[in-house]
Parts: C-alpha cells; sequence; structure tokens
C-alpha cells in the first residue's frame, strides 16, 4: 500500500521520482485506472524526461495486469496523448511533469475522448484503491501494442487550420528541450514558413532554461533571437508543449488573453453566435471583443477540469486561460498550444501588418501578470483583503475562485491561494499602468503586511 497525499494533484499526479513517484506507486495507479475506466485499452505517451519510459512502462504493466490492453504511442506531446484518447476513443495516460524540474514526473490522466480526470472525476477514487490496495485481477492479461500518432495529429492540426495560402514568415521556436523539438518540426514543414529553432534536443534536464514561457525569464533567448533574425514571431512552448507563448516581431510578449480574443474572432468567423469560455483571470478585453464580433461568453474557474466542463455543458466552440492554455471543441475540448499557435500564424499569414500591429486592438487594458506572495497564513491575509474592499463605494466582490473585486476606475484583481504552496497569487488589471499599479501595491501591502 501507498500513502499518495503528497502526489495527487486537484488535475494531475505529480512528484518527485523515486522518493514519491517510483515503479511500485505508478504500477499501482495504471492498475487502479484500469478499474476506473475498463476495457479495451488505454493510450499512454511519454515526454522526453529521463524517468518518463521506465514509469510508462510500469504503468502499462499495471493496466495489462488488469486484463486491459495498453496502446503505447511513445514520445509525445501532452496534446498528442489527448489526439490519440479523441482519435481512438481511448483513455489515455500521459507521463509528463510539464515545466517542473527534472527530479519531477506525474501523470496526466483523461477518459475516452479526452476527457478530464480530476479529483472530483476519477483521481480521488484512484487513490482510494491505491491506498487500500488494488483488488488483483483474474484472467486474461492485456497486451501492449505500439502506434505512431504523430503524422496523423500533424495531418488534423491542418485540417482544422489552414496555413498552406499564407504569406512566407519566419517564425523562432524556443521547444525550452521540451516535446515541442518533436512535435513542431512534423506539424510545421512543408508550410510557408521558415523556422528557426531554439533548444529542440529533447533533454528532461532542461539545461539552457526551465520550460516554462510564463516567466519572462524563460523567454529571453527567444526574445533576442526574434530580433537578431528579424523574425515575424516567435513561439515558446512548455515541457509537455501543451502551452504556447507568443511574442511579436519586437520581441515583445503577446499576453495570452489576446492570444485568446484573437483565436476566439477566428473560431467565431466559422461557427457564428458561439460560445466562449474564459477564465476569471482573463482580460476583460475577451468578453468584450467576443460580444462585439456577435459571441457570448462564460466565465469559469481557473483550470482544465473547469473549462472542459464548461465547454461540455454550453457547447462551446473555444476556451481561453491567462496561462496560455487553450481549448478547442474540435479538439475534443482539449488544450493544445500548437493549434493557438497556428492560428495566429495563419491571422498573420492572411494580411500585411505585422504582428504587434496585429494584435494591438485585442489588448486593451494594462495587466500586472502574476504576483506571488508567500505568505504564513493565506486565508488570513485573504480575509484582510476581503475586509478592506468588501464596503467600498464602486467596489464588488465575488468569490468564484478565490477573491475576485473590481473597484470604481474599472480596475480589477484577483487573489487566490496555491493548490501546494504557501502562496498568494495576485492578478491585477486596470485602465491604464497607473491605476493597475496603484491598486496592485494597495493589495499587495495587505498581502505582504
Amino acid at each position: 500500500m501507498h500513502d499518495l497525499s503528497g502526489i495527487v494533484k486537484a488535475y494531475d499526479i505529480r512528484g518527485v521520482v523515486d522518493e514519491e513517484l517510483d515503479e511500485a506507486v505508478v504500477r499501482d495507479i495504471g492498475a487502479a485506472f484500469a478499474r476506473l475506466v475498463g476495457g479495451p485499452a488505454i493510450a499512454v505517451g511519454h515526454d522526453m524526461r529521463d524517468s518518463s519510459p521506465r514509469l510508462s512502462t510500469a504503468f502499462a504493466e499495471g493496466v495489462t495486469g488488469q486484463g486491459v490492453d495498453v496502446v503505447d504511442i511513445g514520445l509525445a506531446s501532452t496534446d498528442l496523448l489527448y489526439f490519440a484518447s479523441g482519435r481512438l476513443d481511448l483513455p489515455g495516460a500521459m507521463f509528463t511533469a510539464s515545466h517542473n524540474p527534472a527530479k519531477y514526473n506525474g501523470i496526466k490522466l483523461c477518459r475516452a475522448g479526452a476527457a478530464p480526470v480530476g479529483q472530483d472525476s476519477g483521481l480521488a477514487e484512484i487513490r482510494d484503491m491505491v491506498e487500500k490496495g488494488v483488488p488483483g485481477f483474474v484472467g486474461r492479461r492485456g497486451s501492449v501494442s505500439r502506434r505512431e500518432l504523430l503524422a496523423d495529429y500533424a495531418a488534423y492540426l491542418h485540417e482544422l487550420v489552414d496555413l498552406s495560402g499564407s504569406r512566407p514568415l519566419t517564425v523562432v521556436v524556443d521547444a525550452g528541450n521540451g516535446m515541442g523539438g518533436h512535435t513542431v518540426p512534423e506539424v510545421f514543414k512543408d508550410l510557408p514558413l521558415t523556422i528557426v529553432p531554439l533548444y529542440f534536443e529533447l533533454d528532461g534536464s532542461f539545461p539552457n532554461h526551465e520550460a516554462n514561457p510564463l516567466d519572462p525569464a524563460n523567454i529571453v533567448d527567444l526574445q533576442a533571437k526574434v530580433r537578431e533574425v528579424g523574425a515575424d514571431a516567435g513561439l515558446a512552448f512548455d515541457g509537455d508543449a501543451d502551452r504556447c507563448f507568443v511574442v511579436d516581431e519586437n520581441g515583445d510578449p503577446v499576453s495570452p488573453s489576446a492570444v485568446t480574443a484573437l483565436v476566439a474572432v477566428r473560431e467565431l468567423g466559422k461557427d457564428p453566435g458561439g460560445v466562449i469560455i474564459h477564465n476569471l483571470i482573463t482580460s476583460k478585453a475577451v468578453p468584450e471583443i467576443v460580444a462585439e464580433h456577435g459571441g457570448s461568453t462564460v466565465r469559469t474557474r481557473v483550470g482544465h477540469s473547469f473549462i472542459k466542463q464548461s465547454m461540455a455543458e454550453t457547447g462551446a466552440i473555444f476556451g481561453g486561460e491567462h496561462s496560455a492554455h487553450y481549448y478547442f471543441r474540435d479538439f475534443w475540448r482539449a488544450d493544445t498550444g500548437m493549434l493557438a499557435a497556428m492560428h495566429v500564424l495563419a491571422a498573420l499569414g492572411e494580411q500585411p501588418d505585422p504582428l504587434s500591429e496585429l494584435t494591438r486592438e485585442y489588448s486593451r487594458y494594462a495587466a500586472s501578470g502574476e504576483v506571488n506572495s508567500t505568505v504564513a497564513e493565506p486565508d488570513q491575509r485573504m480575509a484582510q483583503v476581503k475586509a478592506a474592499f468588501l464596503d467600498r463605494e464602486g467596489a464588488t466582490v465575488d468569490e468564484l475562485d478565490g477573491l475576485t473585486v473590481e473597484v470604481a476606475d474599472g480596475s480589477w484583481f484577483n487573489l487566490r491561494p496555491s493548490n501546494t504552496e504557501p502562496l498568494l497569487r495576485l492578478n491585477v488589471e486596470g485602465p491604464g499602468d497607473a491605476e493597475m499599479a496603484r491598486l496592485r501595491d494597495e493589495v499587495l501591502s495587505i498581502v505582504r503586511g
């Protein structure tokens, strides 16, 4: 039996390899997942971390020990695993710790059709089963077969976004030594794109920088290379390549909210009047722009399980998050940074203006980005912030996810506790830099004492 309290998170399983997550634990998790979802088979993929092949093999042993087959898709980005789950109509397991340091690994699970598995949709049951001891199985052992799906994945993305008529573009791509180095060459080949690669070598030790493009320190090389070669755009993928961050021809970041708005407009062009999902930290520009283009929006909590559930309930055509996760109805409601990147490049290639000009109309407000504060008592500090704004004239307060407050000048903030660390995460937006900074500093003065 095992104690999984430290590694079963809200949306996935993640821990330090051989301390919290070893073959024995993973084998039991595979067996529990097989019992949860049943047959006939489960698709399994893994990233480039040194521990991923052996952990995915142990997982397959647990699955087949329960009489369920495994379809091994080998090296994969997380969205390639989602493609396999959707195309083959099978549950899936992806071995990755995304952008976490090399000593970590993890498992992202989904049901058939890339439906999410989170705490309320299977993870709690898996944890309970493993901790109590997974029941044995009497009968035929499952088998493992190998299937290559990278070319099929690329072909499907080309069906969804046609770049063949684009003007020629030069694009710098920073794969961060992650799975973008595996998928980008296949997806972007034979397109009117000149790709300038950065760190395409698959290396789970991340020798150049952390594979987390939301941290400004990790896109410095991309920005410099874009300016050096005079590229039209730059793309940065995280470790498992399900998120994509964009910079313009000047090397300036394009906010994920602006990308959400741009892609939403394109998707509404194909499906007029459609529903767009956005989380509560996304810029106010997103619902404004969607409404201007005849669509409607639904606001959700942060996190892929909430986005995907809301998309299923509303029939939404697209969803976006501030963290550069982008979800598409036509991709089984799953998140794929690659498809969002293709939309941005298609929009750029269909018109003559540079990317900075193209995205200007989608960037209407000043944003702080995420500001993290380490605090000893997060709940107490949250309560203090709420008390400071609750009775303020012109302020509105809601607690859909953490604390969101809009003040009289149109500025707003969201303050949320981390799920895994003693941190409070603050995001602030205002009509201009001065309003944003004033509100940010006021909230931080309370949070940090």
